[in-house]
């Protein structure tokens, strides 16, 4: 079977997680979508996140549909986290953009349409709402192909001669195709897409179940495998947690080779040295729960326990260090309460910072002062729930 690790990105309140839920149930994951508004949806399962009703981090579920299966990444689609759906996007084979109809292409679609680009992914869009939407197709598909991409080509009508004409229009080598056979071959719409000339478009509503099954279709029948090296191991970290026990969590994706339980792993610290560290268990989660595995092999995501000094972005076997974009602009200072120890809080911030490295936590041991930097008051509030005190001022 094809194996695909599928980004799922959107600005806040596009229904993002609703189409996620979708997605699980029509491939058989779960028996009932879950609702964001009824704090029972199956990737949403921190309290912070139940209760606000908005994702805060990354999480995966393996699903699959047809001749495919899936690892869907679903990420934060609230500005304050868009660092955290950056940092996801680096192991993510393809992507759905969700558009929500009736508010069309905000600010942050074009963050993450551009953020997109920058790492090359090729991306369906999911225009959803329409339901409650007064926008015409036409008008959506327009806005789409003048602000993001004249590649946005509508896909619910495909197999149609309009069809095969606007996706021609693409691309020089596709209207060449065009102009010889009046239509296209499913191999040439399919690498058309993994080069970005071409944008799938699917519209409905992920609420009442309209529309996803023909784009979950439509990433089965569209997307294409990697290709990976077998026989040199190569990883990429995307992620740092803990599990419910405390315990260290490194998340990554294999692009090469294949990791064992009890391997040694090794890879460059910032500064340069060599680390080398020992697999204790090797998980694949989906949702809250996982299974223990022997090995993985190039193409999955897993987490592993063990190593304590992996970070976010790090490269591991071949693999070079990541880099990504975006950053806080806000700093902040912490005050402390009398009877609340700097050190003890610093610490707890150094874990912190592991699981989420833009918050750029600084350190001043003459005066005790403690900065650290954040994209909003949302995740500021967040912070503060994490820490289980509110001390952070501007």
């Amino acid at each position: 079977m094809k194996k695909i690790v599928l980004g799922i990105v959107a600005h806040v309140d596009a229904g993002k997680t609703t189409l996620s839920e979708a997605l699980l149930y029509l491939s058989g994951k779960i028996r009932t979508p879950g609702r964001v508004d009824h704090k029972n949806t199956y990737l949403d399962t921190h309290t912070m996140e139940r209760e606000r009703g908005i994702t805060i981090f990354s999480k995966q579920a393996q699903i699959s549909f047809g001749d495919m299966e899936v690892t869907l990444i679903d990420t934060p689609g609230h500005i304050d986290f868009s660092c955290e759906a950056e940092r996801a996007m680096s192991i993510e084979d393809y992507a759905i953009l969700i558009i929500s109809a009736p508010d069309g292409v905000t600010a942050h679609t074009k963050t993450l349409w551009h953020l997109l680009a920058a790492r090359k992914i090729p991306t369906f869009i999911f225009i959803n709402k329409n339901d409650i939407s007064q926008r015409r197709r036409e008008a959506i598909l327009a806005e789409l192909r003048t602000v993001l991409s004249g590649g946005c080509i509508d896909f619910t009508v495909a197999d149609s001669p309009a069809f095969y004409e606007s996706a021609a229009g693409c691309d020089e080598a596709l209207m060449a195709e065009f102009f010889e056979r009046e239509t296209l071959s499913e191999g040439s719409i399919k690498e058309a897409i993994r080069k970005r000339k071409i944008f799938p478009c699917y519209f409905g509503s992920a609420l009442k179940l309209d529309g996803v099954r023909e784009l979950l279709s439509g990433v089965e029948k569209y997307s294409t495998e990697r290709h990976y090296n077998d026989s040199i191991f190569g990883a990429r970290v995307y992620k740092i947690a803990r599990d419910k026990a405390g315990r260290r969590l490194t998340y990554m994706k294999i692009t090469g080779g294949v990791l064992k339980n009890k391997d040694e792993i090794e890879f460059f610290a910032p500064d340069g040295r060599v680390i080398r560290e020992k697999v204790e268990e090797i998980r694949i989660y989906s949702g809250d729960k996982f299974s223990s595995q022997r090995e993985v092999r190039a193409g999955c995501v897993c987490a592993i326990l063990g190593p304590e000094k992996t970070y976010v972005g790090a490269g591991l076997g071949f693999e070079v260090s990541d880099e990504f974009s975006l950053s806080p602009v806000l700093d902040y200072k912490m005050t402390l309460p009398e009877g609340v120890s700097p050190y003890e809080t610093y610490m707890r911030l150094l874990e912190l910072s592991e699981e989420d490295p833009s918050l750029a936590l600084a350190y001043e041991p003459r005066t005790h002062e403690i900065r650290v930097r954040l994209m909003g008051d949302i995740q500021l509030e967040i912070l503060n729930h994490s820490l289980n005190l509110n001390y952070i001022q501007n």
